[in-house]
């Protein structure tokens, strides 16, 4: 039997319905991010950057964009013979299938998988945060506590806490009492979604509550096994983490990328971030063409005025157009004399000539004010937009449209247009 001390389980099924559009076609973690990367390459980077060189990807909604990211493995050096990286989608098994139906029952149709590695330690990661963590130091934290269970932990504003599980520790670390999302929260330490277990402890507890419905590691795994008596730790980080579920955070996120110092820096050179890269040109930017405070992808050809934005691979901003505070998607095409503010435009977009998007008030989301907020425009792949058309903010725009889809060539704010499927 292969001995691996601790491998990774990568939770990348979820649909991420809070980014709206963006999502439709495609799972959150294989979302663009940064003008370069996808969410995803993240933890893989964590991953091989902290050496742990077995990682189970799990997929579920709309995984072919992401399987065909992550490929072997090569750019993040897990393409290896014993170990390396797995996709592991839900499978027919001979009892019975099912979907994965919660984030624990995920990993519990995968026991298989983790035992013929026979591990120590089972690191537990989702594939929608944007960060960077050496897990070896986690591990060894993990360790020396002698924990049977350890949650990644990073403290919030307090005024902020209620959105999160948070933890009540003593004066070791060691975990007291759970919270999740309290009204009235007695903690600011909120838990990250990382966990590290001993594996037995994992393998028992998954094997207990495996007929538990949408069986999850924050309201099921972990207070089961804190019941039990096992050592649950939290183990505090203090570095950057954002969660980038919603459009306005992964807006920030990515504008947080072009601060003049930034806040999350992709340009160290001792914990690169790797991703697949295609074989493609440099960047063309033109004589007439401004830019300002941006980030470019490999292949734009920019004639335009882009500023405080980050644009996409193979990109094409066109003479006279202006883009500012935005986040123009790889493939996307901006015609002549268009004007863009505040928007998150998606993959092979098309946008005609002389167009404003992000105009006017800023009036709440006819549909879903939930989602569609923050004075954004939001734009979902493969759409068109049709010249000289003005549109407003808190709009959400999926599919092909027309001049007809817009009355008097308008579409007012926190109004939508959704030709492609239903309203996300």
């Amino acid at each position: 039997m292969i001995k691996k001390e601790m491998i990774a389980m990568l939770l990348a099924g979820g649909q991420g319905s809070r980014l709206g559009v963006l999502t439709a076609n495609v799972a959150k973690p294989a979302v663009s991010f940064g003008g370069k990367y996808r969410i995803i390459d993240f933890p893989l980077s964590n991953c091989i950057n902290s050496g742990v060189d077995t990682v189970g990807v799990l997929t579920q909604y709309q995984p072919l964009r992401l399987n065909t990211h992550i490929g072997i493995g090569l750019p993040w050096d897990l393409d290896k013979n014993i170990g390396g990286i797995s996709i592991l989608p839900p499978y027919e098994k001979s009892t019975n299938s099912e979907w994965y139906t919660g984030t624990a029952n995920a990993i519990y149709q995968n026991l298989a998988y983790m035992e013929q590695y026979n591990p120590e330690y089972v690191l537990i990661l989702g594939g929608d945060h944007i960060y960077k963590m050496d897990y070896e130091v986690m591990l060894n934290y993990h360790k020396a506590h002698n924990a049977d269970i350890t949650l990644a932990c990073i403290p919030v504003p307090m005024e902020e806490a209620s959105r999160f599980g948070v933890v009540i520790t003593n004066e070791d670390n060691q975990i007291l009492e759970f919270e999740e999302k309290p009204e009235h929260p007695r903690s600011n330490l909120a838990s990250m979604g990382i966990y590290i277990f001993s594996w037995k402890v994992l393998k028992e507890a998954l094997i207990k509550l495996r007929d538990q419905p949408a069986c999850d590691f924050g309201k099921h795994i972990i207070p089961y096994c804190h019941e039990k008596g096992e050592r649950v730790f939290a183990y505090e980080y203090n570095g950057y983490w954002k969660d980038v579920g919603t459009l306005a955070s992964y807006w920030e996120a990515n504008m947080e990328l072009i601060d003049l110092v930034p806040i999350f820096n992709l340009y160290e050179k001792f914990w690169k971030i790797y991703t697949k890269s295609d074989m493609t040109p440099p960047q063309y930017i033109s004589g007439n063409a401004v830019c300002d405070t941006a980030i470019l992808g490999e292949a734009c050809e920019i004639y335009g005025s882009v500023r405080n934005s980050v644009i996409g691979s193979g990109v094409i901003i066109e003479e006279g157009a202006e883009i500012t505070n935005s986040i123009i998607m790889n493939g996307t095409v901006v015609g002549k004399n268009t004007v863009i503010d505040k928007a998150i435009i998606a993959e092979n977009v098309v946008i005609g000539s002389d167009c404003a998007i992000g105009e006017g008030e800023e009036v709440p989301n006819k549909l879903r004010p939930d989602i569609y907020a923050f004075g954004l425009v939001a734009i979902g792949e493969d759409s068109v937009i049709p010249s000289g058309v003005t549109i407003g903010k808190n709009t959400a725009i999926s599919g092909v449209t027309e001049e007809s889809d817009y009355p008097s060539g308008h579409l007012a704010s926190g109004e939508n247009i959704m030709k492609a499927g239903e309203l996300l």
